[in-house]
């Protein structure tokens, strides 16, 4: 297979499409306002077909091999995020932040997330070309995170104390943080500060220094904080699947794009959705075994590589299994 590279045109019509989809997101959630199930089910369409377009591009562009990488990579990323933003609703939980804010949150959560995404990827596909020994080390870090998701499942889940977290400890040595929500607002004025002073007189407020934080930029760094945890599962996953760092890169940023609308659905629907996780789990041990197969095949001539076309058929009948069973065998 050649390689893709960095084809200019490709870059150039990518970068377009993200520019303009924030912006449309942005203009479109301007107000703060909770996000209807019906809402935030019409968006998920809306950033599915934004993906869909840019792999047609891809297709057309680079053939069919490469957009089938592609469509695996988005697949994967999306159905990975699933656990992640399970974690998410716990964050907005433990935090108790108004269901009118939560689309701000995950909005900059994303804008930092495009970030690290980026610098995961280009060290991660750096790695993976450096010997066949790292990709069999990526293959036993999938193999591991998807047994301990599956022993975590028989586990009780317990709600964390987040006021312990090192993201929160962070926040609260370098900021002033007035414990109470102020409007949709990470940081406040002196002004903004004295006037909720007069209105909860009864707070108790460190002042630490010139910059004052609010409960959402503390949520929001432990969002972002979580999410890098999860870069360091789902990044070796997407990768095991396509080489390509440009076609992981797109992949992975067009799935994200359509996280805050799928977080709203997931939120709907999570009592429904019994099999879905058991389904991401599921997909771990594919791509673990995916990618340990192929170290095999290229270190010791044992096994096979799995085709582009296969993984991406694979991922999607799991995917679908999940959803499916989910639906015809409801909890009772």
């Amino acid at each position: 297979m050649e390689h893709l590279g960095f084809p200019p045109l490709t870059i150039a019509i990518f970068t377009i499409f993200v520019i303009l989809s924030l912006g449309i997101d942005f203009l479109g959630h301007k107000d703060d306002k909770p996000m209807s199930l019906k809402s935030a089910s019409i968006w998920s369409l809306f950033w599915v077909f934004i993906s869909i377009l840019f792999g047609l591009f891809v297709y057309y562009e680079h053939g069919k091999e490469m957009a089938s990488l592609f469509f695996a990579g988005y697949i994967l990323e999306k159905s990975l995020s699933v656990d992640n933003l399970f974690v998410i609703m716990a964050i907005f939980s433990w935090f108790k932040i108004p269901q009118d804010y939560r689309h701000r949150v995950l909005y900059f959560g994303i804008l930092g997330a495009i970030l690290f995404r980026l610098i995961f990827v280009a060290i991660g596909s750096s790695l993976f070309f450096l010997s066949h020994w790292v990709q069999l080390v990526f293959g036993l870090i999938i193999l591991w995170t998807a047994i301990i998701m599956l022993k975590k499942g028989d586990e009780k889940e317990e709600i964390e104390d987040y006021s312990s977290h090192l993201a929160y400890k962070l926040v609260y040595k370098y900021f002033s943080v007035f414990p109470k929500i102020v409007g949709h607002y990470f940081f406040i004025s002196r002004k903004t500060l004295a006037l909720a002073l007069q209105e909860n007189p009864n707070i108790k407020f460190s002042d630490k220094g010139a910059i004052i934080a609010t409960p959402l930029f503390l949520c929001l760094c432990i969002i972002e904080f979580s999410d890098v945890m999860f870069a360091f599962d789902s990044v070796p996953a997407v990768i095991a699947v396509s080489q390509e760092p440009l076609i992981i890169y797109s992949a992975m940023i067009f799935a994200i794009l359509g996280l805050r609308a799928l977080y709203f659905v997931l939120e709907a629907l999570k009592e429904y959705l019994i099999y879905l996780e058991k389904a991401v789990i599921v997909l771990l041990f594919f791509i673990a075994i995916k990618i340990l197969l192929n170290a095999s095949y290229n270190m010791f001539g044992i096994g096979f590589e799995i085709p582009p076309l296969m993984s991406l058929y694979v991922i999607a009948f799991i995917l679908f299994t999940g959803i499916f069973l989910s639906v015809v065998l409801p909890r009772k």
